[in-house]
């Protein structure tokens, strides 16, 4: 089901009573009065909060299914991971994503006497997925923006008797349906575009089998892992504009990926809505946008630096998906890309102010 974000700003209007205010309440509480018995109603901080409740439900009309809340995106991957492996367990990742995945994977899952296998992205199915008991899939890959077949992944890996995790965080729901595509669990750091102002760290886990988000909510309650009323809060007004700011951040890429394409002092460019990229046959099948990322590569590290730190409408700085464009050299965190490989996020500003201040820093340089 395509998400409907219109429907999605009134779920709480909705349901409001006479006199109730329109806009979602701040509730910053640790406990709750309950005289008698507390069954069915909220009973500690850790385990309850009615903002929280309204965001999950929120999110839950995006995806299309059940969410739950994280303090970060990395709170909702470990949950989903410690939610549905043991010891013994075989897990198969992306060599290519997300780093900090990677890391958790070598430096805490294994020593718990997980296997952990790794793959890149463009031969991720090679080698099949029999004895794998979840598959951690990211489609388009960070940074690299590669693409995996999603549907024949989540088949196949299903066929050998495991699950797959997505992490949708670079398409968001509005962009790619991984639950709708036959992935099992759907996590996101919701840090980046769906916050929005980059003024928050929050992420979410969804899935449609009951199962594994009972044990995701109980790994949640006792651990500790939970988000800030605050910044469940901001995470719901950012999704209030998401609509508006996803639709406006994808359309500037488009054009300013097409522009740079033709760049001269552009060596190398990546962004899957372009006809000439490698992914660009499966973004167009599999996603309903082509997102708000683009790479691009100059001739060497320190053309790259000046670019970045000399252009006035891109802020030198880690992260994405925010109102700000912003672009980072990502070799500095240790991915395996050139030293003058760039990402770059596109945000809100108009597109023709934008590709002007870029356009004059590529030319300067």
């Amino acid at each position: 089901m395509a998400p409907k974000p219109g429907e999605m700003l009134h779920l709480r209007g909705n349901a409001l009573n006479a006199g109730d205010p329109v806009a979602l309440p701040l509730t910053q509480s640790s406990m709750y009065h309950l005289p008698g018995a507390p069954d069915g109603l909220a009973t500690y901080g850790r385990v309850d909060n009615p903002t929280w409740v309204h965001l999950e439900h929120v999110l839950a009309h995006l995806e299309d299914a059940p969410c739950l809340v994280f303090p970060s995106g990395m709170g909702a991957i470990s949950a989903a991971l410690f939610a549905t492996i043991k010891a013994g367990s075989r897990i198969l990742i992306p060599s290519d994503g997300y780093y900090v995945t990677r890391v958790l994977a070598d430096r805490f899952l294994s020593g718990l006497g997980v296997s952990v296998t790794e793959r890149p992205t463009t031969g991720f199915t090679e080698g099949g997925f029999e004895g794998f008991d979840v598959v951690f899939v990211e489609s388009p890959s960070n940074p690299g923006l590669d693409m995996m077949d999603l549907p024949a992944i989540a088949q196949s890996v299903r066929a050998a008797g495991g699950i797959t995790i997505a992490d949708n965080t670079t398409m968001t729901p509005l962009g790619q349906r991984s639950l709708d595509l036959g992935v099992d669990v759907v996590v996101a750091s919701d840090t980046k575009a769906m916050g929005g102002h980059s003024d928050l760290l929050m992420g979410h886990v969804s899935s449609r089998n009951p199962q594994i988000m009972e044990r995701v909510e109980e790994w949640r309650k006792v651990s500790g892992a939970i988000p800030g009323p605050h910044e469940a809060w901001l995470l719901h007004r950012g999704l209030e504009t998401l609509d508006v700011r996803f639709d406006r951040m994808c359309a500037s890429a488009q054009v300013l990926a097409e522009r740079l394409a033709d760049h001269p002092a552009v060596k190398a460019i990546r962004y899957p809505g372009l006809p000439s990229d490698p992914a660009h046959a499966l973004a167009k099948a599999q996603t309903t946008r082509f997102g708000f990322l683009l790479s691009i590569t100059l001739d060497s590290e320190d053309k790259a630096e000046t670019f970045i730190n000399a252009c006035p409408m891109l802020r030198p700085a880690t992260s994405f998906g925010g109102v700000h464009s912003s672009a980072e050299r990502r070799a500095r965190w240790g991915d395996d890309v050139d030293p003058a490989f760039i990402r770059l996020s596109v945000g809100c500003e108009p597109v023709v102010e934008l590709w002007q201040a870029i356009n004059a820093s590529l030319n300067a340089l």
